[in-house]
């Protein structure tokens, strides 16, 4: 149907007619072009599309002046809404003049019949920005208007975009576990030897002084042999939990195997003091650790070194001679702690077992 419809087959309908065939009209318009504008001979606005007046929901457009809502960007010699249809093939270039400025095109069309003038808009360049800026969907747009297929290319686009961000996410987090557990004894959470190379090729890289102790837990076979593996587990843990409180944040505690641990104390390479922390940590260990029904009692050997005995720091020499302290202390007795000296005899004599 043309819009231009003459006043005498209007008049011919009646007053119901026109009315009933404005209100099909404007039904007709707000679907197939949903950010129209219907303007009366005064420049006000007759009639807001749906999508058009979702830009401002807060603020009805129907009522305003056009040119109060809408700054012309071009013709900018035009200043009156009658002058609009004299516009170069109808083609406006507009701006909301109120936050968000969202560029907009235009295209009008004079409906002589009634004295308006109907203005389809579009965003055109600025159609994502307007996408986000006003929570536009789809659904917002005429089905056949080239801004859909834009907007699905998009969506998929987003999509797309979204998922490889979450699989980036999940990759990394998989990758930081993964380091972890590389790094980490899965029982009790501490430092593997693995992590105990790197930290003590950094302390020798970086001349920074330590302390290295071994401990060996006493009589933790006996645990794990009358009340099971889980009792032995849950020791373990204990453990683990003693030495973290009784060390500082920056230190490391590493389960090197079964029921050995390896402390590196970054920047104490005072031995008396670290002794004194050994004995500490020994008479700990020895306090009965609950278990169901049961208490498992175990104890700890220690033997220690520390970086300043040497002249060039190295660490299989340093593990090597903890080690002799170590098996010093369980000759002794076990339950006790060891410095290094060279008068120490060697791992390979006889000492007891667990």
């Amino acid at each position: 149907m043309s819009l231009d419809v003459g006043r005498e087959t209007l008049a011919a309908t009646g007053q119901d007619g026109e009315t009933a065939f404005l209100s099909v009209l404007r039904e007709a318009l707000d679907r197939l072009m949903p950010m129209h504008l219907q303007l009366g001979a005064t420049g006000h606005i007759l009639h807001a599309g749906p999508s058009l007046q979702k830009l401002r929901p807060d603020a009805p457009l129907a009522g305003r002046r056009f040119l109060e809502v809408f700054e012309l960007k071009r013709p900018a010699s035009l200043t009156r809404v009658s002058d609009l249809a004299c516009a170069e093939g109808g083609r406006l270039k507009l701006a909301l003049r109120d936050a968000p400025r969202t560029g907009l095109v235009g295209l009008v069309a004079p409906v002589p019949a009634f004295d308006t003038l109907i203005v389809n808009i579009s965003f055109g360049f600025n159609i994502i920005d307007a996408v986000q800026d006003n929570d536009l969907t789809s659904a917002d747009f005429a089905a056949t208007d080239l801004a859909v297929e834009m907007l699905y290319l998009v969506e998929a686009k987003t999509a797309a975009l979204r998922e490889w961000k979450a699989l980036n996410q999940r990759l990394q987090g998989a990758m930081t576990a993964a380091e972890q557990q590389a790094s980490s004894d899965m029982l009790t959470g501490l430092a593997n030897r693995r992590a105990m190379e790197e930290v003590l090729n950094r302390l020798i890289t970086a001349q920074t002084p330590f302390g290295l102790m071994n401990l060996d837990l006493d009589f933790f076979k006996s645990v794990n042999d009358t009340l099971g593996h889980a009792a032995g587990d849950h020791v373990l843990r204990r453990v683990a939990d003693i030495l973290k409180a009784e060390t500082r944040a920056n230190d490391v505690i590493v389960r090197a195997g079964g029921d050995e641990f390896v402390l590196i104390f970054v920047g104490l390479s005072n031995p008396e003091r670290l002794a004194d922390l050994g004995r500490r940590i020994i008479a700990r260990l020895e306090v009965p650790i609950p278990f169901e029904a049961d208490t498992c009692h175990i104890s700890g050997s220690i033997g220690l070194t520390v970086s300043d005995f040497y002249t060039a720091t190295d660490a299989e020499l340093m593990m090597q001679h903890a080690d002799m302290a170590l098996y010093a202390s369980k000759r002794n007795g076990r339950g006790q702690v060891t410095v290094y000296s060279e008068d120490l005899p060697g791992i390979g004599e006889s000492a007891p077992g667990d």
